[in-house]
């Protein structure tokens, strides 16, 4: 345990706190910034004494849950609160659920990202967000239930999705899927959704059984991929990840090549343009980085 540091840590926490942030009156007697010794240690459960002890660099090491009451008294974020465990020689805890929620960033990301298909997945793999173009490509996710919009449980329980046959479900890789659950699993293991969607797909697909019992451990990652949509036939697309690691979520963009048949047909969804012509080969050469993006439309978010 680095104690000096610790205990700096601490007091600097506790100077950036406004009082009215956590409920506490301003007060025309305040000598110093922020809360007072006595008020953070009302509010993390612990003795003044000992928390007197922690910011001199002279306490005892503190346990884990006396860590995580000291982070939610001093609001810390999860950078600071990461900082903490690790500065007491302690490994912070993960998550108890797996984040489910999108963040206003990524919402605005989504409306200038709005002229390509993009989804918005959980650890878990649940749909979380999508914008029109992705209606158009993959299907509206809007038409089922809420505990059925999940990509893995579409890739290997089957779709419901007029748009979504199973020759497009196939493009999505099914070692990487499992890869990312059986990390999610490990990261969550209090978050009984997910255990049930484990559970679900272990007993009703062969194929998802089999490559759990390999131990696959690949994660998602960005390739190309071939969707078979019921009017255009096959659409060859570059499927790129963005993880964002505060809430454990991927991004995925699908960008079609310069002049292949699926920049036509986005273009046509896009501008309402002629409907391209579909090569009879229905080959597309393969997708390059999309060289230039604007915001068009509107984004879907589903709650």
């Amino acid at each position: 345990m680095d104690r000096a540091e610790f205990g700096a840590v601490l007091r600097a926490a506790r100077a950036r706190i406004i009082p009215a942030e956590v409920g506490l009156p301003a007060g025309s007697r305040r000598q110093v910034p922020g809360l007072r010794r006595e008020e953070v240690a009302q509010l993390a459960g612990i003795s003044v004494a000992y928390l007197t002890r922690l910011e001199q660099g002279r306490g005892p090491i503190p346990s884990i849950q006396v860590l995580g009451a000291l982070a939610t008294a001093l609001r810390l974020d999860t950078d600071d609160r990461e900082l903490i465990f690790h500065l007491a020689g302690s490994v912070p805890p993960p998550a108890a659920l797996v984040p489910r929620r999108i963040t206003p960033s990524v919402r605005t990301l989504l409306e200038h990202l709005a002229d390509l298909p993009v989804l918005v997945l959980s650890a878990a793999g649940d749909i979380l967000a999508w914008n029109r173009l992705t209606t158009e490509l993959l299907g509206d996710f809007a038409l089922l239930p809420p505990d059925q919009r999940n990509i893995l449980r579409l890739r290997f329980l089957g779709s419901g999705l007029p748009r979504m046959t199973t020759e497009s479900m196939r493009a999505i890789p099914a070692e990487h899927c499992v890869g990312s659950l059986r990390g999610a699993g490990a990261r969550y293991s209090a978050d009984r959704e997910l255990a049930r969607l484990i559970s679900e797909l272990r007993g009703g697909s062969d194929e998802f059984r089999q490559i759990w019992r390999a131990g696959s451990a690949r994660t998602r990652r960005s390739g190309v991929v071939t969707i078979e949509h019921p009017d255009f036939g096959p659409l060859t697309v570059q499927g790129d990840t963005l993880r964002l690691p505060d809430t454990d979520q991927t991004v995925i963009i699908y960008t079609p090549a310069p002049d292949s048949k699926a920049a036509a047909v986005f273009r046509h969804w896009r501008e309402n343009t002629e409907i391209p012509e579909v090569p009879a080969s229905g080959r597309n050469p393969e997708p390059a980085p999309h060289p230039r993006l604007r915001a068009f439309g509107s984004v879907l978010e589903v709650n």
